[in-house]
């Protein structure tokens, strides 16, 4: 009796053991699925908080949580069991679909290119003056191109756990998925309301707190002009780069010469310029892939300008 007990005992300790390094492996897995796909996540926190432009003080944290709750809907409903399926089956399918996505990135931010170039601009009236559609039509805009930069992150994720078992890919994935989608939008929640907290610390009696908050209140429409730009960029850059490496052999296979060149001449800087080398070499391949995405993106919009023209014409 007292032996059963014993070796019960040594059982559910071997178990517990088992289970915390199982924890700690996927901790380990989203920890390096998370710094992979790192470079997509600040891409994801610049371009977000150019949806809230024109939008009221009191109505930007609900939109703000909106549009993470709609975030975290798109990794863990559409992105996550697609992405595990097509890996697990047609895995030949997930570079097609990237490119998909790239392709709409470098649209979205081609045509806020050229209607900045013609002046040409959205009704800039406070959405909420407009009604509660024109919130939705926010929200819905932004969960949109969340879903690609969401879908970027997760695939890059993947790769990254791609060598386990189907159920630590899972718990990975979804820790990447609550822990990225945690990060963009607190520091998006964050900076909004930036000028908020200066106005509060205008009002203190420190004479240091008040110069810091009328700094801030000062600063942040700038800051946050800078993030919209930052943003825009953002989409040409990541929508141009996963055209690049998905056209080549680290995609489909299609076409590799450019981003071969690309690598190649990244790679020759690097070596040419020394210590520098490393950033300067990155840069290159951001403006490359920043220009891909520009001329991809501005046939997209020319397509699309010129589609509806043509039936107006016609009629």
């Amino acid at each position: 009796m007292i032996g059963g007990l014993i070796g019960l005992l040594d059982d559910i300790a071997a178990l517990a053991k088992l289970s915390a390094a199982s924890m700690d492996d996927v901790g380990a897995a989203a920890g390096r699925a998370t710094a992979k796909a790192a470079g997509v996540v600040v891409d994801d926190t610049a371009v977000t908080p150019q949806y809230l432009q024109g939008v009221t003080a009191e109505r930007e944290l609900s939109i703000v949580k909106q549009i993470a709750l709609g975030s975290i809907r798109n990794k863990l409903i559409f992105i996550l069991p697609v992405a595990l399926l097509l890996n697990h089956f047609l895995p030949g399918l997930l570079p097609i679909i990237l490119m998909v996505g790239g392709a709409y990135l470098a649209f979205e931010g081609a045509e806020k290119v050229w209607n900045n170039l013609s002046g040409e601009h959205d009704d800039e009236k406070p959405s909420v003056e407009k009604g509660a559609e024109a919130e939705k039509k926010i929200v819905s805009s932004a969960v949109r191109t969340d879903l690609i930069l969401s879908a970027e992150i997760m695939v890059i994720a993947l790769s990254a756990v791609s060598h386990q078992g189907f159920w630590s890919q899972l718990a990975s994935l979804v820790v990447v998925a609550f822990f990225i989608t945690l990060l963009v939008y607190g520091v998006v929640a964050l900076l909004i309301r930036m000028d908020d907290l200066g106005v509060k610390l205008a009002r203190r009696d420190s004479s240091s707190m008040k110069t810091l908050g009328r700094g801030l209140v000062t600063a942040m429409p700038k800051v946050l002009t800078v993030i919209s730009v930052v943003g825009t960029v953002a989409m040409l850059w990541v929508g141009g780069h996963i055209l690049l490496v998905n056209l080549g052999d680290d995609g489909t296979g299609w076409f590799n010469v450019p981003y071969a060149w690309v690598h190649h001449v990244e790679q020759g800087i690097g070596e040419a310029a020394g210590g520098l080398g490393g950033m300067l070499g990155w840069i290159f391949n951001t403006l490359c892939s920043a220009a891909v995405g520009f001329l991809v993106g501005s046939v997209a919009v020319g397509a699309l300008h010129f589609i509806p023209s043509r039936k107006a014409q016609a009629e």
